[in-house]
C-alpha cells in the first residue's frame, strides 16, 4: 500500500511539474479529451447498432425492410425504447433528456463548465436506446453531451481553473462533433460559436487539437469516409442564386417553425400531469403510429437525406416528409425523450430543398441544377436558421462533399435564413430552452469588457467651443489651432451644435469675402449627433460609433464636459481585453502554486488570494485607494456565494464596491502582504484610506 502511495505522489509531483508549462500542458491535455472523445462517439454508434439489432432484429435497417415489418412491431419497438428512456432520465441523470447541447451551454454559462461525470452514461444509454428503437432524433446532440461531459470530468479531476474547464468543455464538443461528420473544422467551429461563443485564441488552438484527434480516432475505427455520398454540383447560371435566395427565406421561416413546434409540443406533454417515463411512452407509440405509412421518420433519417440528394423522391412526398419529420421531433424530445436536434435539422432542410429544387428544374431545367443541389444547400441553410451559427452550417455542408462549387448558393441560402431567422425570434433553438428556464446565457458572459468602463474615464477634456456670434475667420483659426470639431455654446456651455471640416471646407475657396457675413451659427448642425453622459458606458459608445464616425460629445445637464474619440474607445477596449486575459493567467498561476494562494513575482513581489477584510466591505476601490496606501494592484476579484462557491470573476474598476465573501488577486511586495489582509495601513503611511472612510 505505502509503495501505492508513494508511486501515486511521485505522478502528482511531475504532473504539478509538467502543469507549469501552460501551453503544452494544455496541448496534451486535449489530445486525451480528443481521444476520449472520438472513442465515445465511436462507442455511442456501436451501442445504437446494437440496440437496432435488438429492436427491429437488423443492425442496418433499410427503408424498405421497414415497410415489411407488421404494423404491431412498428409501435411497440418505439414505445418500448421511449419507456426505457424515462426511467434512465428521471431515476439517474435527468440532463440526458432533450437534444444535450443547451444543457452543455447552460454548464458552460452559469456552472463554470462544469458537468456531472454521470452524465456520459446516462446520455450514452439514453440516447442509444431512443434512436436505436426509432425514436425520430440525431446522434449529434448526444455526442456533443458526452464529449463535453468527458471534456469536463477530465477538467475536474485534473483539478482545472474555471477559464480553461470552459475550454475542455469545447475540446470535448468539438471532438464528437468532428467524429460524427469526419468534419475537424465544423466541429472546431462548432465548438467556439455555439457552446462557447468566443473566438479568442487561447480557447480555440485546444479546441482544434481534440477535434482533429477526435477525427481521427472515427477515420480509424470508421474509415475516412463522408458521411453523405453526394453527386458534384455546381452553379449552372447566375440566375439561380435568386432561387437560393427563395430557399434561404423559406428555410429560415421552416426553422422558426421547428423552433417554436419544438416547444409547444413539450409545454403540450407537461400539461399531461403522467410519471414521466409513462410520457415517453406515449411519445414512442405516436412515433410509431407516423411511421407506418411514413418510415422514413424513425432514428436519423439519413438513407431519407440520401434520396433527396439524389432527386429520387417526388416533391410532394418531401413536403409530406417536412411536416412529419417536424412532428416527430417535437414528439420525441418533448415526451422527454433524448436525442440530438441537429441530424433532424438536416433531414428537414434537405427534404425541403429537394422539394423547392424539383420544382424549380421542373420550370427552368436547362438552367438550374440537379433537385440534389437545393436538398444539399437546404440542408445548411435549415440547420443555420435554427441553431443561428451560419458559419459552422456552412462548414460543414462544405467538409462532408468536399465540393467547392457549392459554396456561393450555400452560402447566401445560409446567411439569408439565419438573418430572417434572428429577426423573428432571437432566440435560437438552443438558447430558447434555457430562457424558458429563465436563463439568459448572454448575461452571464462577458460579451463586452467595455460595459463597467464609463466615459469619465476616457473622455477627453481638452475640446474647442466657440460662441455662436464668431465670425468666419474666427473659426478657421481654431480649426488650425485645434483639429477636429469646434463645438458651438452658450455662455452656460450649453450644447447648441457642432461644426466639423466637412462644413467648413465649401466656404473655404474665398475666405476674405465671407468674414463677418458667415458665422458660427450658420454652419453648425444642431441635430443628427449622439451625445453620452458621464456615467454612461463605454459599451454604449461602442453602439453609437456602429452608426456615427467621429467624435461623441459627453454632456453634463446639457453642458459639454468632454469628447470621446473612437480610437480612445478601442485603445481602452484593447487594454480590457489584456487585463482580462492576464488576470485569468495569473487565476491559473495562483492555483497551480499551491494552497494558500501564493505566487512568487519579482524582486520580492507576489501573486496572491486575498480574501477582502471587513472593513473593505460596502467601500469602493477608489475610495480605499489600495494603490497607494497599501502598495498593491488588484488584478481580478472573484466573487463567491454564501457557501463558498465561486459564482464569477470581476475585472476591478475604480467603482467597485466590495462585498462579503469577495477575494482580491493582488500583485505586490510580500512584505506589505499581512497589512492587506488585516485592512491596516502600511508603516509609514499617515492613514489609511479604508480607515479615513470608515
Amino acid at each position: 500500500m505505502s509503495m501505492i502511495r508513494r508511486a501515486f505522489v511521485y505522478l502528482r509531483y511531475v504532473h504539478d511539474g509538467f502543469r507549469r508549462t501552460e501551453h503544452i500542458y494544455m496541448v496534451v491535455v486535449s489530445v486525451v479529451i480528443g481521444l476520449l472523445a472520438g472513442l465515445g462517439a465511436v462507442g455511442f454508434r456501436k451501442f445504437i447498432s446494437f440496440v437496432k439489432e435488438v429492436a427491429w432484429h437488423n443492425d442496418t435497417y433499410t427503408l424498405d425492410y421497414l415497410r415489411g415489418l407488421p404494423i404491431w412491431w412498428k409501435i411497440l419497438a418505439p414505445s418500448a425504447g421511449g419507456l426505457i428512456v424515462g426511467l434512465i432520465t428521471y431515476y439517474f441523470a435527468r440532463e440526458a433528456r432533450g437534444h444535450g447541447v443547451p444543457e452543455v451551454m447552460e454548464a458552460v454559462a452559469v456552472r463554470g463548465g462544469r458537468i456531472r461525470p454521470r452524465v456520459v452514461i446516462a446520455k450514452l444509454f439514453a440516447s442509444g436506446i431512443c434512436i436505436g428503437s426509432g425514436g425520430s432524433v440525431g446522434r449529434e446532440g448526444p455526442i456533443v453531451q458526452i464529449g463535453a461531459a468527458l471534456g469536463s470530468t477530465v477538467g475536474q479531476w485534473l483539478r482545472i481553473d474555471q477559464q480553461r474547464l470552459k475550454t475542455l468543455v469545447g475540446c470535448g464538443a468539438a471532438a464528437g462533433i468532428a467524429a460524427t461528420f469526419n468534419a475537424p473544422i465544423a466541429g472546431a467551429l462548432f465548438a467556439v460559436e455555439v457552446i462557447l461563443g468566443d473566438f479568442g485564441v487561447s480557447q480555440f488552438a485546444p479546441i482544434v487539437i481534440s477535434s482533429v484527434v477526435g477525427t481521427v480516432v472515427s477515420q480509424h475505427f470508421l474509415g475516412d469516409v463522408p458521411t453523405f455520398v453526394v453527386p458534384s454540383y455546381s452553379l449552372v447560371h447566375a440566375n439561380e442564386l435568386f432561387a437560393y435566395t427563395g430557399l434561404g427565406i423559406l428555410a429560415g421561416l421552416v426553422a422558426l417553425a421547428f423552433t417554436r413546434t419544438l416547444y409547444a409540443t413539450e409545454d403540450l406533454f407537461a400539461r399531461l400531469r403522467v410519471f414521466p417515463p409513462i410520457q415517453t411512452l406515449i411519445g414512442g407509440a405516436a412515433i410509431g403510429a407516423i411511421g407506418i405509412w411514413l418510415p422514413q421518420i424513425f432514428g436519423v433519417g439519413y438513407e431519407a437525406i440520401d434520396q433527396a440528394l439524389t432527386g429520387s423522391i417526388a416533391w410532394q412526398i418531401m413536403l409530406l416528409l417536412v411536416v412529419a419529420k417536424l412532428a416527430a421531433v417535437s414528439i420525441t424530445i418533448g415526451s422527454g425523450g433524448s436525442g440530438g436536434i441537429f441530424a433532424p435539422s438536416l433531414f428537414i432542410g434537405a427534404m425541403l430543398g429537394g422539394a423547392v429544387g424539383k420544382v424549380v428544374h421542373s420550370f427552368w431545367p436547362s438552367s438550374t441544377a440537379d433537385p440534389g443541389a437545393y436538398a444539399l444547400v437546404g440542408m445548411g441553410a435549415v440547420v443555420a436558421a435554427g441553431t443561428h451559427a451560419p458559419i459552422t452550417a456552412i462548414v460543414i455542408i462544405f467538409e462532408m462533399t468536399s465540393d467547392y462549387q457549392i459554396i456561393l448558393p450555400l452560402m447566401i441560402s445560409c446567411i439569408i435564413a439565419t438573418l430572417l431567422a434572428t429577426q423573428l425570434q432571437t432566440a435560437s433553438i438552443y438558447t430558447r430552452k434555457l430562457l424558458r428556464r429563465g436563463i439568459d446565457i448572454h448575461s452571464g458572459r462577458a460579451l463586452n469588457v467595455l460595459q463597467a468602463v464609463s466615459v469619465k474615464e476616457q473622455m477627453r477634456s481638452d475640446i474647442m467651443t466657440v460662441a455662436p456670434q464668431d465670425d468666419f475667420m474666427h473659426l478657421i483659426s481654431s480649426f488650425m489651432d485645434h483639429p477636429g470639431n469646434l463645438y458651438v455654446v452658450d455662455d452656460e456651455k450649453h450644447l447648441l451644435g457642432i461644426i466639423t471640416l466637412d462644413e467648413i471646407k465649401p466656404a473655404m475657396a474665398d475666405p476674405s469675402s465671407l468674414s463677418g457675413v458667415v458665422i458660427a451659427q450658420d454652419l453648425m448642425v444642431e441635430k443628427d449627433f449622439p451625445t453620452v453622459s458621464p456615467d454612461d458606458s463605454l459599451a454604449d459608445v461602442m453602439k453609437l460609433l456602429g452608426t456615427h464616425q467621429g467624435e461623441v460629445p459627453v454632456l453634463r445637464d446639457e453642458r459639454l464636459v468632454g469628447v470621446i474619440r473612437p480610437q480612445d474607445v478601442m485603445e481602452r477596449y484593447n487594454t480590457e481585453l489584456f487585463k482580462r486575459d492576464m488576470a485569468h493567467s495569473m487565476v491559473s498561476a495562483v492555483s497551480r502554486e499551491s494552497k494558500v494562494g501564493l505566487t512568487p513575482a519579482v524582486e520580492g513581489a507576489v501573486v496572491a488570494e486575498v480574501p477582502v477584510p471587513a472593513r473593505f466591505v460596502g467601500k469602493t476601490i477608489r475610495n480605499l485607494n489600495i494603490r497607494q496606501d497599501f502598495g498593491f494592484s488588484i488584478l481580478l476579484i472573484k466573487r463567491k456565494n454564501s457557501q463558498g462557491a465561486e459564482e464569477l470573476k470581476v475585472i476591478p474598476v475604480p467603482d467597485y464596491a466590495f462585498q462579503p465573501q469577495d477575494v482580491m488577486l493582488v500583485l505586490g511586495q510580500s512584505r506589505d502582504l499581512r497589512y492587506l489582509k488585516q485592512g491596516i495601513q502600511r508603516p509609514g503611511q499617515r492613514g489609511s484610506a479604508a480607515d479615513r472612510h470608515r
